[in-house]
């Protein structure tokens, strides 16, 4: 029989190669292969081989982890290397309430484990239960009251499963039933008997560092059906189960991420007092300090893929920023984006530190309690020496103006080409390309998308800014340091390289913006503040109030009043100030580097339609063809200019001000200003002229 390569065997090829083989026998020479009833063996032979090589082929993805599957194998593989997938986690409020205990006896109250709240009213079709794991005891006070405060509930079904240790039965195992459980929430009694009053509590495990024979610990791990097993230890490494033991499993069944976002609940629990007596009234109304939050789904098989490996090369130790980035999302399974780094990397280097920044799929920052779990969690892996210090999230935005060129004749309107071209930029923002630690922002990738939308484009020029939100504290001087962590791109070395939204200062009643000069070696710059006499017309009201670093793209700024700003973010009551900075990169591709979460703003970004003549043929020559440049700069602000002495340029001072022990007087001779000459094209303005009197001073804090 011929060599027959098999490496993509199919139905046709197998049944082929049968022929062949058959008809180099001599014996079945004269044979009609297609139409006597030997096809019909050879079909049999064909399909038979075609199954076994199938079941081969899916056996062998089975064995490995990166090509597997089906859960329980990946699971299974995962065990063999130390990993234990996340179990779902159960949503979790804060509460709290008091109980009149008035009328009782009473020394103290416990609420029993098990059902505490349910949710007041139908939430998206369902209504959900509240438990704790444990009983919580609080005293009575001398008025006869008691304080559950700070009551952390988890959503779900309390279940409580019960063995009993057989000698009978010597590959006894403790499975329980239920899937959905949340492994942090399991507790496991053991007792002598079942009707012994001594219960012993066994803690989970997750290696044997640290374990005698009298440790009574448990381990778990997944199985099928996305299920759990205990296992208990063998008399030498942890205390043996023996018969007649009793054994008491109680863990809390959840609906993971179904249940965020509660606030509304009824009581439904159980209070017993020390007397033994049951308390059914006197609860308060109940409090609810937090809404439900963290519940999530059981760790996907990708996940899995990606971490058990990672985790695997840590040998569950933090040491590299690699691996606190893959021990993170174990701790805190609402990780979204992981981004690590250490303090030698920063200038002037923090040795000994480790940055850490987290993306929560819900959200953008962690609580305080959060961040103290994380940082909790990762001193069992860190070496000693080394802090973990949890960073808030900061985002590093990237605009867009892009000019659109395209057919008339293909096109049905330019308003649909326009639209696709958004929807298609929309869902590239959304994209894993983008939205993470350590992200690129293409750009030849970007132009694609928007070239690729349509038919009728022929073409685009676009534009790349970066822009940076600055939170600033109000009404008390500060200093900011503003980083973008990508080289910035000098237009104009007349300054303006940098644009940012309107604010007010101490001691100046107009409008200010941030304006930049660089310096001669075009490395760095000096930053002042700037007014607007017209859109076209900026006036220097104060100089040398930071500086800037292009090379390493980052602004600092010297302590700073601002007392009021244009923007504001948040829902109304909650506001928060905000003052928008942006600029253009050097690199038309931009990256998110170390705390940096990189993000494509459409809803900042511009799109504009262009005929193009010479494609459609209306003007074959190009004469009247318009040209959009690639390095204009546009305007000297950001959003709607406001004009010095309007109503939207000026805000109300009182004059004199006293700031931090010095006097501001508004309007003085000593405050300088000097105007700019009209600037005739936005994209390269003028520079600005040097102040007298070193620029003049608003108080010495500045």
């Amino acid at each position: 029989m011929p060599l027959v390569n098999f490496s993509n065997v199919d139905f046709d090829q197998v049944k082929e190669s049968i022929k062949d083989y058959l008809r180099a026998n001599s014996n079945f020479t004269d044979y009609d292969f297609e139409g006597s009833n030997l096809s019909a063996i050879i079909d049999t032979l064909a399909y038979n081989t075609y199954i076994s090589s199938y079941n081969a082929n899916m056996i062998t993805n089975e064995v490995f982890i990166d090509s597997a599957t089906l859960r329980e194998n990946v699971v299974s593989l995962a065990r063999n290397i130390g990993y234990v997938p996340r179990s779902r986690k159960a949503a979790v409020a804060d509460v709290s309430f008091s109980v009149n205990a008035a009328n009782t006896n009473a020394v103290t109250l416990t609420l029993k484990a098990g059902i505490v709240l349910t949710t007041a009213d139908q939430f998206g079709g369902n209504s959900y239960t509240f438990t704790i794991p444990e009983d919580i005891t609080v005293p009575v006070t001398s008025t006869g009251v008691a304080f559950f405060t700070n009551i952390k509930v988890y959503e779900g079904t309390f279940i409580t499963q019960t063995f009993t240790a057989s000698s009978r039965n010597p590959n006894q195992r403790y499975i329980l039933p239920n899937a959905g459980i949340d492994a942090d929430l399991i507790r496991v009694i053991v007792k002598d008997n079942e009707a012994s009053s001594v219960k012993d509590k066994y803690s989970r495990f997750s290696s044997l560092f640290g374990v005698d024979s009298s440790t009574m610990l448990f381990f778990l791990q997944e199985i099928e059906n996305e299920r759990y097993e205990i296992m208990f230890g063998d008399g030498v490494f942890g205390k043996k189960i023996e018969e007649p033991n009793f054994v008491e499993v109680s863990y809390v069944v959840s609906n993971g991420a179904d249940a965020n976002g509660l606030s509304n609940f009824s009581y439904s629990g159980r209070l017993v007092g020390n007397d033994g007596q049951s308390v059914t009234s006197g609860v308060s109304l109940v409090f609810t300090n937090s809404p439900s939050s963290g519940g999530s789904a059981i760790e996907s098989i990708e996940s899995i893929k990606k971490y058990a490996p990672q985790i695997y090369a840590s040998q569950n130790r933090a040491v590299t920023a690699a691996d606190f980035e893959a021990l993170v999302p174990r701790i805190y399974a609402e990780a979204e984006s992981v981004s690590a780094y250490g303090g030698e990397e920063l200038v002037p280097p923090a040795y000994g530190k480790v940055f850490i920044s987290v993306k929560p799929y819900n959200g953008v920052f962690l609580s305080r309690a959060v961040k103290e779990n994380i940082n909790r969690e990762l001193r069992k892996y860190s070496c000693a020496g080394i802090i973990t210090e949890i960073l808030d999230l900061k985002y590093l935005f990237v605009e867009t103006e892009s000019t659109v060129y395209y057919d008339t004749s293909r096109a049905a309107s330019p308003e649909g080409v326009k639209n696709v071209v958004l929807d298609n930029l929309a869902k590239y923002s959304d994209s894993t390309q983008l939205n993470r630690f350590g992200a690129r922002f293409k750009y030849s990738k970007f132009l694609g998308v928007i070239d690729n939308s349509e038919s009728s484009i022929t073409s685009n020029i676009t534009t790349v800014f970066m822009r940076r939100d600055m939170e600033p504290s109000l009404n008390t001087f500060g200093e900011y340091e503003i980083c973008f962590g990508n080289q910035f791109h000098i237009k104009n070395t007349n300054g303006y390289n940098i644009k940012s939204s309107g604010f007010f200062v101490s001691g100046i009643s107009d409008c200010v913006y941030f304006g930049d000069l660089p310096n001669a070696d075009m490395k760095t710059g000096t930053v002042f503040l700037f007014k607007l006499a017209a859109p076209t017309q900026p006036v220097v009201v104060k100089r040398g109030i930071g500086i800037i670093d292009y090379i390493h793209g980052e602004i600092k700024l010297n302590p700073i009043n601002i007392i009021s700003t244009k923007l504001t973010r948040g829902v109304p009551g909650a506001e928060v100030p905000l003052i928008q900075i942006s600029t253009c990169p050097f690199s038309n591709d931009v990256i998110g580097l170390q705390d940096l979460y990189l993000q494509l703003d459409i809803s900042n970004s511009d799109v504009t339609m262009i005929p193009d003549e010479i494609s459609s043929g209306t003007n074959t020559s190009g004469s009247s063809y318009k040209v959009t440049s690639s390095y204009a700069n546009g305007s000297l602000v950001r959003g709607t200019p406001h004009i010095a002495g309007t109503s939207e340029g000026t805000i109300n001072v009182s004059a004199p001000t006293t700031t931090s022990g010095t006097t501001t007087t508004v309007g003085s001779s000593g405050n300088t200003t000097t105007t700019v000459p009209t600037v005739t094209a936005p994209s390269t303005p003028t520079t600005p002229s040097t102040p007298s009197g070193g620029g003049g001073g608003y108080g010495s804090g500045y």
